[in-house]
């Protein structure tokens, strides 16, 4: 069993009726049916929504995402409406709420790696594919690929992992279009990220996307590019042959896995809260990604 291990009730807002509560963000609905996303402070790791928040959090990811998406509208057209507060909404919504278009979303996480780590990682030792695509022999954990390749995943419900798919598969669920649509776009996205992130010292070794159809044109939405849907690595330090500093939550994974948690996560047991000294190590790392990427203090 894994999942919320303290599940919060929803917050009743006049003239919002509530969708659904995951991980970090609990979506809304307005009265003119446009999608209300707020992000909390929630911290998730092995599949667990652990009961400790890192404060700002969702403040961190929202303004990062909004960065993002202005920096790469000529490439894809996001689901942003407004950032203004709904009203009657509680002031902690304040730069945590994003009013966005409700899109007829793609059933895949769009995945691009330009770097072989984490569950490609694991593929790769086995059988020298990711998501069934053959890559060279030699690459090691933090190897960056010869070139970005798309490795869609399916999406999973809270306390579930994603799994990884291969392109055959999203052609079945999708069709052949769109299903190399959605391949071009996440490319395309990720590598003008890749380049604007290099640029301030940071690699990007992995991301999650997720689009949607507002009609036919298709749509950037969701958060992107940020700590949690990416990994960030600091690229004065890059080093394959082993793992890499991050600017990520591997604080919290690292103190979860540790003697002095007590937790084991092959247990059914919920992990137990963080303590302060993480929390705060956790935050930081958030606001240095924020800082580092856009350029400016985080306030």
């Amino acid at each position: 069993m894994s999942g919320f291990v303290e599940k919060p009730e929803p917050l009743q807002v006049p003239g919002l009726v509530h969708l659904h509560t995951g991980k970090v963000r609990d979506l809304y609905q307005n009265e003119a049916g446009d999608l209300v996303m707020v992000a909390s402070d929630r911290i998730s790791a092995y599949d667990w929504v652990l009961p400790t928040e890192i404060p700002d959090k969702g403040r961190t990811l929202t303004q990062l995402s909004l960065w993002w998406f202005d920096q790469l509208s000529e490439l894809a057209p996001h689901h942003v409406l407004s950032t203004e507060l709904p009203p009657g909404a509680p002031a902690d919504w304040a730069g945590r709420t994003l009013i966005c278009k409700s899109l007829r979303m793609a059933p895949v996480e769009c995945v691009a790696r330009g770097y072989l780590t984490g569950s490609g990682l694991a593929e790769y030792e086995e059988s020298r594919t990711v998501c069934g695509l053959a890559l060279p022999e030699g690459l090691v954990d933090g190897s960056e690929l010869p070139a970005p390749i798309f490795t869609p995943a399916t999406k999973a419900a809270v306390g579930e992992h994603d799994e990884n798919v291969s392109y055959e598969e999203v052609v079945r669920q999708v069709g052949a279009d769109t299903a190399a649509e959605l391949r071009r776009a996440t490319l395309a996205v990720y590598g003008r990220a890749r380049d604007i992130a290099r640029d301030r010292g940071i690699i990007l070794a992995d991301t999650k996307f997720e689009f949607g159809y507002d009609g036919d044109t298709l749509v950037l939405a969701d958060e992107v590019l940020t700590p949690d849907s990416s990994r960030f690595w600091p690229a004065d330090v890059w080093e394959p042959g082993h793992a890499q500093p991050s600017f990520d939550k591997q604080y919290v994974r690292d103190w979860l896995t540790s003697a002095e948690s007590g937790w084991d996560r092959r247990s059914e047991t919920p992990p137990p809260a963080l303590p302060e000294r993480i929390v705060e190590a956790t935050r930081a790392k958030y606001i240095e990604a924020y800082e580092r990427l856009t350029g400016v203090s985080w306030s």
